[in-house]
């Protein structure tokens, strides 16, 4: 059975966050854990997880509405690393990588509903 979301340049794209944000929660304490830390890795996940589900032998209407979801779930991503830096638990440069990547990642989700859409 062949899994069309591999193959989507959208999908590869919001890998990286996941990567990025793992590495970053990792520094976060101990105390966060169960918090923070849990609900940033979910949040960078399902923008991922997301995409591929919506893409996945659904309609046009179908595969919009999930990459609505991701594109919520990819802001959850950036309000948690504002909250951490609120908290001082992320360096500035922790947050300026997180920030930039999922703001790219938002410019491409927009782009291709925009384009998408049906």
């Amino acid at each position: 059975m062949a899994f069309q979301f591999k193959d989507l340049q959208i999908w590869q794209r919001a890998l990286d966050p996941t990567e990025i944000v793992t590495t970053v929660a990792a520094k976060f304490p101990k105390e966060e854990l169960y918090v923070l830390t849990g609900q940033i890795k979910r949040a960078a996940d399902s923008t991922a997880l997301n995409i591929a589900e919506g893409s996945q032998g659904q309609s046009k209407v179908e595969f919009n509405r999930f990459l609505g979801i991701a594109l919520r779930s990819d802001i959850e991503v950036v309000a948690c690393t504002f909250v951490a830096r609120k908290r001082k638990i992320i360096s500035e440069e922790d947050f300026n990588l997180i920030y930039q990547e999922e703001e790219s990642l938002v410019k491409m989700i927009h782009t291709v509903r925009k384009n998408y859409n049906p």
